[in-house]
């Protein structure tokens, strides 16, 4: 199953930002093999190497609160470094001297913001109804920006949600396709057992 649209998550799974000694911002983008919370009909998960595409190729901003306009870091630039290890996706951002950070950065200090946030686009996912609950196992995404947010805001899963929708229709047109290969075949071993009988009577005829 493939997508090519946005989606945003919020880290929630007792990962912070942080402010280092080194002065940079680090933490993790995101975790794997942990499943979410609800996210309105679904739970989701990340497979470990699901980045491999994103560390080779994609260009990284990371920003505040999504806001193009304050960028502190990009990984071309050097100034964004990502690297998967056994818990996630792990960054460290240089900030730049500029106001927005200067000002993120003192509001780590103080712990006013620990936030997380990334928008991706999934470029490989699969759905599974597992004890009653779809789980959707992100397998290849893209990401395009990291972000250190104030508010984490709750999931828009409108993208996820057509994924499922469509995942649910591919998997209804495969039953039906197997129905209608059934009805054939059944269709098939009708008219050879009716062909039989016509050759057993002419036999008996002549």
């Amino acid at each position: 199953m493939t997508t090519i649209n946005k989606e945003i998550r919020a880290i929630t799974h007792d990962v912070r930002m942080k402010h280092d000694d080194d002065g940079k911002i680090v933490g993790y983008a995101a975790v794997f093999d942990k499943l979410s919370d609800d996210l309105g009909g679904f739970r989701e998960k990340i497979s470990p190497g699901a980045f491999a595409n994103t560390l080779a190729s994609a260009d990284v901003r990371a920003l505040v609160d999504h806001d193009g306009s304050k960028i502190l870091g990009r990984n071309k630039a050097g100034t964004l470094t990502m690297q998967e290890d056994d818990h996630g996706l792990r960054i460290a951002i240089t900030p730049p001297d500029t106001q927005a950070g200067r000002d993120i950065v003192e509001s780590l200090k103080r712990g006013d913001i620990d936030g997380m946030s990334f928008a991706f686009r999934a470029i490989s996912d699969d759905w599974q109804m597992i004890d009653g609950e779809q789980i959707r196992t992100l397998i290849e995404v893209d990401i395009s920006e990291v972000s250190v947010v104030t508010f984490p805001a709750y999931p828009d899963t409108t993208v996820a949600m057509r994924s499922l929708d469509a995942s649910s229709e591919n998997n209804e047109n495969d039953a039906e396709s197997d129905d209608d290969n059934s009805n054939a075949e059944q269709g098939e071993i009708i008219h050879l057992e009716n062909m039989k009988r016509r050759c057993i009577m002419a036999d008996a005829e002549v």
